[in-house]
């Protein structure tokens, strides 16, 4: 028997990946909103959750789980009849954690940079060397598609399918063939249509 699971939430940011995850799942949690414009990701309770005054965050029983890629590990690993994500003695394994990995390290500061029209740092001191190198190697890889790990749908394909979804909207990342191609492969699935209605209700709300 689980433990309750709890997701701190935001509709319209970057949370929505787990939302969708956990539907994908299809556990039962219990849903936390927090609303990003009334700034209550910088209240000392949430903060207390989560110091860095982000979302997402979840509850699992006295575990606390922050940052998106440990949270689609964590949770993907918790349900493995689910089948979305690779088991430890999977030949897949390894990809799979390596493009979990490069979600945080290389492509979030990478697009911040880009963003920001910064310089990135060094070399030797950048995590992920130059945008234009972080973009080809991410782009190879959906080539091969047409999930992130070729035929098999995983939590990397939630991860990937929704930030990519916001950062071309944003126009902080080009709408490449292969890229728009999973987009629209994850935003046809049911779980991710039924969280846009969800969060589009929610945001309403929330505005109101």
């Amino acid at each position: 028997m689980h433990s309750a699971i709890t997701l701190f939430h935001a509709p319209q940011s970057r949370s929505g990946a787990t939302r969708i995850l956990l539907e994908e799942l299809g556990v039962p949690y219990t849903l936390e909103a927090v609303n990003l414009k009334a700034g209550e990701t910088r209240t000392p309770r949430y903060l207390a959750t989560n110091p860095m005054g982000k979302v997402p965050a979840i509850l699992h029983g006295d575990a606390m789980v922050t940052e998106q890629a440990a949270i689609m590990i964590y949770l993907a690993d918790l349900f493995p009849q689910a089948g979305l994500a690779p088991a430890l003695d999977d030949p897949l394994r390894g990809p799979y954690l390596r493009w979990m990995a490069f979600y945080g390290a290389c492509f979030e500061p990478a697009l911040i940079d880009q963003a920001l029209k910064r310089e990135p740092a060094p070399p030797s001191m950048s995590p992920y060397g130059d945008y234009d190198t972080m973009l080809s190697t991410l782009a190879a890889q959906l080539r091969a598609g047409p999930w992130m790990l070729g035929e098999r749908f995983t939590a990397l394909d939630v991860l990937w399918g929704y930030a990519l979804g916001w950062t071309t909207a944003f126009k902080l990342v080009p709408e490449l063939p292969e890229i728009a191609g999973l987009i629209a492969r994850l935003n046809a699935r049911p779980a991710a249509q039924r969280v846009a209605a969800m969060d589009a209700a929610l945001a309403a709300a929330q505005a109101s």
